[in-house]
């Protein structure tokens, strides 16, 4: 599941966090400490926490006040005014709070339906020209770890110069909920990367902030749009899209779709094999029938 936090719109609605029946921030630590102890940490945490605030100061009432009424009214909200996919994340947070500290269960109540849109591919050829219009060598490098590792943004900028083994070359990859993975480095990659540390300060991070720390995913959305605009590929592109590329060029190559699975870090194999939809190559080995009648 791709948890991706959204904020509701300034004045969309007004609530407050105290309401008869108890205590919202009570309630919300409660379902902070049953989400630590269910293994959620990072921006899984984060965004189970924010779509429950954000479902009950929708209502302006505690959890333990609110109906399966309440829910479905807030989740249609959310498919009017943000999308499907932020709705069925919604959704997902709210029933984890209600099973796991209220101890009722709202299972039963289906997930909107999704749009499922396949997600844009880019060319080898467009690739090359992406990574190519960037000059700065830490921007290329986040770039190239994206898409020569298939690492997600976050991982991408939360990789330390620590879980890099240059001899073996292999990064250690801290995934969702701290799942731990191993991918291997491209040989051009590992020569940046080698180059790139020379001149590093003490900031452990790969992709580090110039304030210190590590780079937001602002700032990463921005690099990607940016080398986007002087390759002038006309996609509608994000960071995500050099995974995907990444994912859907080892697939055109013949490369395993478990092996892929495991670079990828997914827990399920059905969501890999969405890129056995999008891989070109697959695409063109199929032979029509209408190529096979007799003239």
């Amino acid at each position: 599941m791709n948890l991706i936090r959204t904020e509701p719109p300034v004045n969309e609605f007004r609530g407050s966090l105290r309401a008869p029946g108890g205590d919202i921030e009570v309630s919300l630590e409660r379902l902070k400490l049953g989400l630590k102890y269910e293994g959620f940490s990072g921006r899984s945490l984060e965004t189970y926490l924010f779509h429950n605030r954000d479902f009950l100061r929708f209502l302006g009432k505690s959890m333990e006040s609110t109906s399966e009424e309440d829910i479905k009214r807030y989740i249609a909200f959310i498919m009017e005014n943000r999308s499907p996919a932020t709705a069925g994340l919604a959704l997902s947070a709210i029933k984890f709070f209600y099973k796991q500290v209220l101890g009722r269960d709202f299972c039963y109540l289906p997930n909107p339906r999704r749009e499922h849109r396949l997600p844009a591919i880019l060319t080898r050829e467009e690739v090359s020209r992406l990574i190519g219009a960037v000059k700065n060598i830490k921007h290329r490098i986040l770039l190239e770890l994206m898409y020569g590792c298939g690492l997600r943004v976050s991982e991408a900028l939360n990789l330390k110069i620590r879980d890099i083994d240059f001899p073996r070359r292999i990064i250690k990859v801290f995934g969702k909920d701290r799942e731990e993975r191993q991918v291997p480095i491209p040989r051009r990659l590992a020569r940046d990367l080698e180059f790139y540390s020379r001149f590093r300060n003490e900031n452990p991070y790969v992709i580090p902030s110039a304030r210190g720390g590590r780079l937001c995913m602002k700032s990463a959305q921005k690099i990607v749009e940016r080398a986007a605009r002087k390759a002038k590929i006309r996609k509608r592109i994000s960071p995500h899209t050099l995974r995907h590329s990444f994912a859907t060029h080892l697939l055109g190559q013949g490369t395993s779709i478990r092996v892929i699975q495991k670079l990828l870090g997914h827990a399920r194999i059905q969501t890999t094999q969405l890129y056995t939809q999008v891989s070109t190559s697959l695409l063109q080995s199929v032979t029509s029938p209408l190529d096979t009648l007799q003239a």
